[in-house]
Parts: C-alpha cells; sequence; structure tokens
C-alpha cells in the first residue's frame, strides 16, 4: 500500500504548490463572512500569509478584500460590487479599487472559486490597471466519477481502468482509515472547479451497492472531508437494488413498492447525508440490469430514482452508454454506434427536470478520434451532461502523454447545427470526467497526467479556455518556483512535451478515426490490430485486401449519418466532404482513396505512423535535457523520464504493428521506401 500522500512532496500538492500562493500570503488579506466555505477561505489565508510574511486582518487597511455581496457592513471598496456580485452563487466579481485588490463572491462557494482564481492570478491580480472582472460557471454541474472498487474484484484490479494505483476511498474491502488525502483531493477539486464526485465504480457489484444502505456511514465519512470544499458526494447505483438490498421480487420502475423502496432509502440516505448529490445508473449496459427487463423505457427507470431524489434537491446521472454488445462481426446493419441515438433520442421530453442523461462524447467509446455524439444535439427538452474520460483507457493509459484538453474543447466547441449556431457547450448543462486519481505518490501515475484533471475543471467552469492558456496556468501552479516564478526554459520545454501531444498519439495509433486497434487481452493497451475485429462488441474496422472503414452512411450503410442534423449528416454522407480525421469512421474506401491532404489513404498511414514514433524520440530528447537542472524534483524528472522511454518503446510497436498489417493487407509498399516489416 502506498504512504500516505503530503501535501507538500513532490507533484503531491499538484496544482495547488505552496509557491503558487506566493502573491495572496505576502498581502495583508481581510475576508468578510460566515459558513463553512468562508471558514475554508480563511484558513487558506492564514497558512498561505503564516508561510509567506502577509496578514490575515479583520479591519480595513487591507490590500486584498475578500467577500460575500451579503455580509451586512462591507468596506466601501466593496460596497461597489455588491448588485454585480449577487447574480450568481458560485460566481464572483474581481477589481482593483483604490489600490486594493477587491473580490465579492455571490455566495460562499463563489469566495471559494474566486480565492483559487486569484492563486492561479498571482502579482497578476494586484495590477494597478486592471478592469472588473466578472466570473460565473458555464456548467452548474462539473463532476468527476470514479470507477473505484471497495474491494479488488478481478484482474482490472481495484480502480476500473484505473492507471494510478488503487482507490483514495477504499483499501481491503474498507474506508480507507486515513482520509487525509481524501482531504487534499477535494481541495484540488475546488481550486479547478469541480464540485461534485461519485465514489464509486458505475458497474455497481454487490460490496458497492451496500454503500446505499448499511455502509452508509462509510459514504458520510468521505462526504465530511469533501464538504469544506465544496464537493458534493455521489452514489453509483444498481438499478436492481430493490432486489438485491431489499429483497423485493422486481425493480420493475412502475411498481408502486419499488417506488416506496426508493423514496424510502433516499429519505434515510438525506438523513444521514443532507448535502448528498445524487445517483449515476448504468443500466441495460453490458450486463448490468435496467428497466428493459419489464418493458420499461430509460426514461421510466431515470424518472424512478429521479422523484426519489427531488424532495431533498438531489439528481440522477442516467448514463446513455446503451448498446447490443453481443453483435455478429458478420452484420454490417447493426452499428454500436447509433445504439444511443436510436434508444434515448425517441424519449425526449419525458425525463424528469432533476433527471441528467450523461452522454459520452462520442458514440462509441473514448476513442482517440470519433465524431460527437448526435444525441447531443437531438434531445433539447432533455437535461444533457457530456462525459469525456480522464483516464487515459485508449490514449496510452497515463504511461504516455496525452494532453487531452484540445479534444475536449473540439467536442464543446462543435456546432451541430453548422456555424453561427449553438455548441455543445450551450446545450449541455454538465461535464462529468471519469477520474484518473488514485494512490499513486503523483495521483495520476504520470505526473504530466494531473493537466488532464485540471483541465477538464477549468474547461467545465469556462468552456471557452484555450488548451494551451489552460495548460500553461497548469505549469505555474504545479512546478515550483521562486518569487520571479516559473522559469521560461522550464515552461517551454513542459509546452513542447504536451501542447500537442493527443495528435502525436493519434498519428501513431489508430488512423483516420477509425478507432478500436487495442490489445482485449492487456486491458486495451497497446496495438491489436484485429484484436476487437472479429468479437462481439460491435467495434470493427472491415479491413480486407481491397480496403478499410465502416460504411455508416444512409445511402448503403448503418444510416448513423442520418442522425444527424444538418448540414453534418450531408457532410458525413459525402465522401468528397467528410474530414479527413473521420475518413474510416463513416466510409469504407480504398487504399488508394485521396485525401483532402494529397495522399492517399495507405500512404497516411504509413507516414503518421512513422512521424508520431519520430515525434515521440523528440519528446523525450527534449525532457532529458533538463536532466542536469534543478528545475525539475529529481523524482519527478525521473518518473516523467521513465514513462518516455515507455512512451518511446510502445509508439514504435505501434508503428511497426500497424505498418506491417497495412502492408500486408493492401500490398502497396510505403512511397518513401522505408522499412515495413
Amino acid at each position: 500500500m502506498s504512504p500516505p500522500l503530503l501535501p507538500n512532496t513532490a507533484f503531491g500538492a499538484a496544482w495547488l504548490a505552496p509557491e503558487a500562493f506566493r502573491a495572496v500570503g505576502t498581502r495583508r488579506v481581510a475576508v468578510f463572512g460566515d459558513g463553512r466555505l468562508t471558514e475554508t477561505v480563511r484558513r487558506e489565508v492564514e497558512q498561505a500569509c503564516a508561510r509567506f510574511g502577509g496578514v490575515s486582518v479583520v479591519e480595513d487597511g487591507a490590500d486584498l478584500i475578500l467577500a460575500l455581496h451579503s455580509w451586512p457592513e462591507l468596506p466601501a471598496a466593496a460596497e461597489a460590487l455588491r448588485d454585480a456580485a449577487a447574480a450568481d452563487p458560485e460566481g464572483f466579481v474581481l477589481s482593483r479599487q483604490r489600490e486594493v485588490t477587491v473580490l465579492v463572491a455571490g455566495g460562499p462557494a463563489g469566495l471559494l472559486y474566486g480565492f483559487f482564481h486569484l492563486v492561479r492570478l498571482g502579482e497578476v491580480a494586484f495590477s494597478a490597471d486592471r478592469p472588473m472582472e466578472q466570473h460565473r460557471p458555464a456548467m452548474r454541474r462539473r463532476m468527476v466519477d470514479h470507477w473505484d472498487n471497495v474491494a479488488v474484484h478481478d484482474v482490472m484490479g481495484q480502480v476500473e481502468r484505473g492507471y494510478s494505483g488503487g482507490s483514495i476511498f477504499w483499501a481491503d474491502g474498507s474506508l480507507r482509515k486515513d482520509l487525509t488525502r481524501v482531504r487534499a483531493y477535494g481541495r484540488l477539486l475546488a481550486a479547478c472547479g469541480v464540485n461534485a464526485v461519485s465514489v464509486n465504480n458505475v458497474n455497481v457489484h454487490a460490496v458497492e451497492a451496500r454503500l446505499l444502505t448499511d455502509r452508509l456511514d462509510d459514504v458520510a465519512a468521505l462526504a465530511d472531508q469533501l464538504r469544506p470544499y465544496g464537493v458534493r458526494v455521489h452514489l453509483s447505483v444498481s438499478f436492481a437494488s430493490p432486489m438485491v438490498l431489499g429483497g423485493l421480487p422486481t425493480a420493475d420502475p412502475l411498481d408502486a413498492a419499488v417506488r416506496d423502496w426508493w423514496a424510502g432509502t433516499t429519505r434515510r440516505v438525506y438523513e444521514r447525508i443532507p448535502d448528498f448529490g445524487g445517483y449515476v445508473v448504468k443500466a441495460d449496459s453490458e450486463g448490468q440490469p435496467g428497466p428493459f427487463a419489464y418493458g420499461r423505457s430509460h426514461a421510466d427507470g431515470a424518472n424512478l430514482l429521479a422523484d426519489a431524489l427531488a424532495p431533498h434537491g438531489g439528481v440522477v446521472h442516467w448514463r446513455a452508454f446503451v448498446y447490443n454488445h453481443h453483435q455478429d462481426w458478420r452484420d454490417r446493419s447493426t452499428d454500436r454506434a447509433r445504439a444511443a441515438h436510436d434508444h434515448f433520442a425517441p424519449l425526449d421530453g419525458q425525463f424528469r427536470d432533476n433527471a441528467i442523461l450523461q452522454v459520452k462524447h462520442g458514440p462509441i467509446d473514448f476513442q482517440t478520434r470519433e465524431p460527437v455524439s448526435p444525441v447531443l444535439a437531438a434531445m433539447p427538452r432533455t437535461r444533457l451532461a457530456v462525459e469525456v474520460q480522464a483516464t487515459q483507457e485508449y490514449t496510452g493509459q497515463q504511461r504516455h502523454v496525452c494532453y487531452l484538453a484540445p479534444m475536449w474543447r473540439e467536442v464543446l466547441d462543435f456546432q451541430p447545427w453548422g456555424p453561427g449556431g449553438a455548441r455543445i457547450a450551450d446545450v449541455a448543462g454538465g461535464l462529468v470526467a471519469v477520474s484518473n486519481v488514485g494512490d499513486d505518490r503523483f495521483w495520476t501515475g504520470h505526473p504530466l497526467a494531473q493537466a488532464n484533471l485540471y483541465a477538464f475543471g477549468r474547461l467545465a467552469w469556462d468552456p471557452g479556455l484555450d488548451p494551451t492558456a489552460i495548460l500553461d496556468e497548469w505549469i505555474g501552479l504545479t512546478f515550483p518556483r521562486d518569487a520571479s516564478g516559473i522559469p521560461e526554459r522550464l515552461r517551454r520545454t513542459v509546452h513542447e512535451l504536451m501542447d500537442d501531444s493527443w495528435r502525436t498519439y493519434e498519428s501513431y495509433t489508430a488512423p483516420l478515426g477509425v478507432g478500436f486497434m487495442v490489445s482485449p487481452g492487456n486491458h486495451h493497451y497497446g496495438p491489436d490490430v484485429d484484436g476487437y475485429e472479429y468479437t462481439r462488441w460491435g467495434t470493427y474496422h472491415f479491413a480486407d485486401r481491397d480496403g478499410i472503414g465502416v460504411d455508416r452512411t444512409w445511402a448503403t450503410g448503418t444510416g448513423f449519418t442520418a442522425q444527424y442534423p444538418k448540414p453534418w449528416s450531408g457532410i458525413y454522407e459525402s465522401l468528397d466532404q467528410c474530414p479527413d480525421e473521420l475518413l474510416l469512421f463513416f466510409h469504407h474506401v480504398p487504399y488508394s482513396h485521396v485525401l483532402h491532404s494529397g495522399t492517399t489513404v495507405i500512404q497516411h498511414i504509413y507516414d503518421t505512423h512513422f512521424a508520431g514514433a519520430d515525434r515521440t524520440h523528440e519528446m523525450r530528447s527534449r525532457w532529458r535535457e533538463i536532466a542536469d537542472t534543478d528545475l525539475v524534483d529529481p523524482d519527478v524528472y525521473a518518473r516523467v523520464a521513465e514513462r518516455l522511454d515507455e512512451q518511446v518503446r510502445s509508439a514504435e510497436e505501434w508503428r511497426d504493428h500497424i505498418n506491417t498489417y497495412f502492408f500486408r493487407k493492401s500490398g502497396v509498399p510505403d512511397a518513401h521506401g522505408r522499412k515495413i516489416y
């Protein structure tokens, strides 16, 4: 078992490195307000001032004022911002007035988020010419889902799709005895704007199901640790709980006894945890029970739980990940990509107001490149949340550098109804990430993978943020600094490794949106071109001697393109208009097909896989250039160096496997005469 994480160990503080608090901690700071979250802010201020020589004051004379808009007697500099701050309880207004930096928040949560915003800004927050800024979150639900098991159930380990060790919540079948790390985690989440956590796996095993009833004290203990940072606890629950836990003969959502059981159980949850957030449900998917067993719809199932939660202010996140996972690879009419839209779009308008349909950002399963799920454009009368995967299941499993914010920003910027129309960020009320955190002493296995969780929180707060700027924030908050800031050489090196790392990863793995060329026997790590090609999971590429890709057109294929509104239905349908990066997701084409880039499909495969592997060598070389400096803690340097060695090895393996496979399939040699095994 890993030793407890101390906040001041190398990278243990993540994006709350002690040096990041210097600008706040050297000031005279006054905090006006009361309540639990305000006390958290006051404690943060006192700790920063104790470290850097500032003073926490209670009277005028401060050069930094933090205040709730509702506080009856505000200093004059803050009084001017009172009305502007009242608009949003999670928002805040920041201004420079009379040589004083003033932050007034709409509520205690806004004061907490505002404080961490000041930490991000550093000395810039105290510039004389700063105009007034108003900040409020774009997404109301900013949630992290942990796929943590209370006990180890199988070879997947304690955390399903976990690449950073065991759970920070559970150990040896029980709640961890020392929850210091959970408190530190809540602080990290608040600092990037996350306000909700689901603490157990969506694939609910029997021991996890019991968290809802006789192990509720364990959940309450976690809530106690996270509450001071405004993070509400949610539970993944089994749809069959009335049978598994309550002894009922059915879980039919329209059965009166079932409804009474959920209402009573939920009431007892709130008696123990008054600020409980709600439930997360995976139903009728990959063996999990659901309403289909009773001839009911997913709206019936979600509304059952929504009705139980509504009197207490809770919500149910109902996942739209529902598909036939017993497909016949010879049947080209059945398409896993279609499934979520087929199941859920007809139900638009039938879900309760406190039921949130949680939709994976792509129609398949967190692949390196997918189109945006058409479900997100098909349900205007339903509350939606977009689900992304911070844990790098298909993007290198935290053994590879793969900064995912550029991918997520593309999803959030997508305009389903064409240029000038609404974006995904405008139609979704929440953003949810599958966590990449474990009990590894660097939190995320690969130290640089911390940036993905940080970026998720920042994009959930403001989907318009530039991923490069977010990365720059993370660098500034995470790496050691002195009074002059982060050394430029270190900043430049980290950017060179990470800025384009998602596209680098894409270039040496699955080409042109085809996806799923991963090894099933190695839990999706490493190449296996035909690993899923003849399985029941419905993730095929249909490569043969003549061509590759899945025909999802309306005219000759599965009809998936028709699930999109115009203009995208026409763009994806057209072989001439379909974007290169998604060509093989939508079309089966010959290897000689010429892309918009001017190269053939087969040559693109060769070129990108050689280039991607070469790029990983460059990344490793850039990191090695700082080996003999004091820019990075030695332990952090060593862990990143070890992971880069593995990335180089794996990228070469991908290059050789993919290129060899398609050379043998197509019989077309590399135009540049490079060696293909």
